[in-house]
């Protein structure tokens, strides 16, 4: 049984490669949910980066500024690892569709073999911002206005795409 404190705090793993609206719709209201969220932004292996790993954790803290008790950390290796390295207990995922939790329930039994006393607990992304991933992003950027893109990704994010990409507004 986790401590009283520990069991205030979750951890939000991710790639965040860019964070999204729908991520941080997740951690603004995990952040009313718990005491203390940390926010682990990793490497995903199966994926080629759009951003360096200082650049998302860069874009991550300048995108939660506004929430005092979200903390951003890089992270390498196994999510579980990473959540018993921040004194916590609990994994927190969001999900924003049926192909998402088929994926996720793989990746929780995985996790609780890893480490049983690591529980895993999912947020659904709101149905506002469930359609929106890093490949639609490398689709509509070229096309898209700034304006329109503020409607995906937090302000701090549509420069860094235009500059990634390559692509004036």
């Amino acid at each position: 049984m986790p401590h009283a404190s520990s069991a205030r705090i979750a951890v939000y793993t991710g790639s965040f490669d860019p964070i999204t609206l729908g991520h941080l719709d997740v951690i603004d209201r995990a952040s009313r949910l718990f005491e203390a969220l940390i926010v682990g932004v990793g490497i995903n292996p199966d994926k080629q980066p759009m951003f360096s790993l200082e650049e998302r954790v860069g874009l991550v803290r300048a995108s939660t500024a506004h929430l005092a008790n979200v903390r951003v950390e890089r992270y390498s290796g196994l999510s579980v690892a990473f959540v018993r390295e921040q004194g916590a207990h609990l994994l927190l995922r969001g999900v924003r569709s049926l192909t998402d939790i088929e994926a996720e329930f793989t990746m929780t039994l995985a996790n609780r073999k890893l480490d049983p006393g690591v529980e895993t607990v999912f947020l659904m992304a709101d149905a506002e911002y469930s359609h929106i991933s890093s490949s639609l992003l490398k689709q509509i950027t070229p096309l898209a206005t700034d304006e329109a893109l503020r409607k995906f990704v937090p302000p701090p994010v549509v420069e860094a795409l235009r500059r990634t990409l390559q692509i004036s507004s």
